[in-house]
């Protein structure tokens, strides 16, 4: 079989603050460093592929590799934005000059008004809340009501919560494409989640059957020029929505980091020639979001762990790069939302010789090496990191 490149993104592993953190809010930010501090976090796989050896890396005391046994840089962003649909989006080649629409105030009444009447169903809350707390103060009066749950965050995201007994789930995926097809134009938010829970008064818990409804990118990226030049492009957890499907050839759902572990090395027992893009979401969902320093310090951990058994499934002609797609400071608490940092990359394989690369221009390094890589041709933003 022909060439190879798995590409996993370590969703929200951000490895300091940006230039333009201040901009942002975000400054002084930095993801590594606050989960290095943890005495659960122990990451010796990275740090031979260089992670401790990036440009300004702070991460308590951890030592540098040595002996790098792979190509290692540390990306800046160039978009807009902080989120995970500019933050992917740029890591395949597009950039996003503005950023995503948020609603700190809720959504306009004419949008929810549109809403309700296509969907027949009024809406509680209408601002940014927590998705744990939400259903918790807002799970009775839907229940009794039947009325949507909808809400925010400080992402471009219209969430919809429901309990899978007044909205079953397929009815609530409806729901979320009625208001995918209402928030285009200036209302166009990169993502409406579905939202699903269960439980009683007072012991509501989310379900896994969560769904995300993209925007569709406004331009081709590496996957659209990989998949039209005849080679597959194998998504992984969220990655298939993050693109609303495009540029797809086969995709696997995934519960959480250890089953998008799992699926990455089953797709990777497959001949194929192509791209293999993993989301591994769990840093940012349940850890990042939730400011849960030792959570998210074990989860990366384990992912460390695991990386050898990915490592010895690879073929000679693979390359593997793990990367991320924005930052999530657990540590940070002005806020529960992204935070704008730089990202590392870290590549490995046969056919790549160790070496630090230093600070580079644009996330979009990563879709130029990839299509330069699988020797495929197609106009993209970046630089080849080879």
């Amino acid at each position: 079989m022909g060439k190879r490149v798995i590409l996993i993104v370590l969703d929200s592993f951000g490895i300091g603050a940006a230039p333009d953190a201040a901009a942002f809010g975000d400054e002084g930010v930095n993801t590594l460093r606050s989960v290095s501090t943890s005495p659960f976090f122990d990451c010796p796989n990275m740090g031979k592929l260089g992670l401790f050896d990036l440009d300004g890396i702070e991460a308590g005391g951890h030592e540098r590799s040595g002996e790098l046994l792979g190509r290692c840089a540390r990306l800046t962003e160039i978009s807009k934005g902080k989120d995970t649909t500019i933050g992917h989006w740029e890591i395949a080649g597009l950039w996003s000059e503005n950023p995503l629409p948020t609603y700190p105030n809720g959504f306009p009444e004419d949008v929810l008004e549109e809403f309700s009447k296509r969907t027949g169903r009024g809406v509680l809350c209408n601002k940014p809340y927590s998705g744990t707390v939400v259903i918790n103060d807002y799970g009775d009066e839907h229940v009794e009501t039947g009325k949507l749950i909808v809400y925010t965050s400080a992402d471009s995201v219209f969430q919809i919560a429901a309990h899978e007994d007044v909205v079953p789930v397929e009815q609530l995926y409806e729901y979320c494409r009625i208001a995918r097809e209402i928030l285009v134009g200036e209302h166009g938010v990169g993502r409406v989640i579905a939202r699903p829970f269960v439980g009683t008064s007072g012991n509501y818990t989310r379900t896994p059957r969560r769904h995300d409804f993209s925007l569709i990118p406004p331009q081709n990226t590496m996957l659209d020029i990989i998949k039209d030049a005849g080679l597959e492009v194998l998504s992984v957890g969220k990655i298939k929505d993050i693109f609303a499907g495009k540029g797809i050839t086969d995709f696997v759902y995934t519960s959480g980091n250890p089953e998008g572990i799992e699926k990455t090395i089953e797709f990777m027992h497959r001949d194929f020639e192509g791209l293999l893009f993993t989301n591994l979401v769990d840093f940012d969902m349940l850890y990042g979001h939730r400011r849960d320093v030792e959570g998210y310090a074990k989860a990366l951990s384990y992912f460390d762990e695991k990386l050898p058994l990915i490592m010895e499934r690879m073929k000679k002609d693979d390359i593997l790069i793990i990367t991320a797609d924005h930052g999530c400071d657990p540590s940070f608490t002005k806020t529960t939302d992204h935070t704008r940092e730089y990202v590392p990359c870290l590549m490995y394989g046969a056919n790549v010789k160790p070496a630090n690369l230093g600070t580079r221009d644009t996330f979009s390094d990563i879709a130029k090496t990839v299509i330069d890589y699988l020797g495929v041709s197609g106009e993209i933003h970046g630089s080849s990191l080879l």
